[in-house]
Formats: C-alpha cells, sequence, structure tokens
C-alpha cells in the first residue's frame, strides 16, 4: 500500500517544514510573527498595565534605596508614578492601608506625603 503523506506547510508563510512532525513554523522568526499577530489585540491592555507596573515599581525603588523613607505627592508624580497602578493592598491590624507594586509599597500620609517601604523577599 503506497501512502502519500501530505507535506505541512508553516502557519506563517506557508513554506513547507522539514523535521519534526509536530513543528508548525518553518522557523523562529516565522512563530514569533504568528504568535505576535494573533496575540496583539488580546495581550495589549496586558503589556500596558505591565509597563505602567514596571514603571511604577522602578520610581518607588528609585526613590526608596534604604527600604524605608519619605517622600511627596508631587516627587511620585514628577517622575511619572500613576496612582491608579498597583498590585495589592495591605491593611494593618491597626487599619493602616499600604499600596504595593511587588514588594515596594507606599503609605498615604497627611500633607500629600507618603511613606516608602520595601517588604523583605
Amino acid at each position: 500500500m503506497n501512502l502519500l503523506m501530505e507535506s505541512k506547510k508553516c502557519l506563517e508563510c506557508g513554506e513547507k517544514i522539514v523535521g519534526r512532525i509536530d513543528k508548525k513554523f518553518c522557523s523562529d522568526g516565522c512563530r514569533n510573527a504568528y504568535n505576535n499577530r494573533v496575540n496583539k489585540d488580546s495581550k495589549n491592555l496586558i503589556r500596558n498595565t505591565n509597563n505602567r507596573l514596571r514603571k511604577n515599581y522602578r520610581i518607588l525603588e528609585s526613590l526608596n534605596p534604604e527600604k524605608k523613607t519619605k517622600t511627596s505627592r508631587a516627587k511620585l508624580i514628577e517622575a511619572g508614578f500613576d496612582f491608579n497602578y498597583f498590585t495589592s493592598i495591605y491593611t494593618t491590624k491597626a487599619k493602616t492601608v499600604y499600596f504595593f507594586v511587588y514588594d515596594q509599597g507606599y503609605l498615604p500620609l497627611e500633607n500629600d506625603f507618603y511613606a516608602l517601604v520595601k517588604r523583605d523577599s
């Protein structure tokens, strides 16, 4: 019995695939291009949110090198900090509310000041 095997084609460019039977792409470039195109719209929100969190983290880290300090709201805003983006909220037994961007936290104080803290990992 003579069976002709249908050659597989790359999902991105349509070129013939050589190699393992489970391959879907002819190259890493085609695989990346395909996945970037397919996920572009659904990933924009996630990418933008992660970029904002990363920026907020860097700002807090740069203003708080000693793991505990105080800064002004104006200084945070001037650096580009966005108070709408944080990863968690921690409320102490005394009902004090800290906002965290991963392990970098801030606590609103009086007169538009903030206590900056770093959680031990």
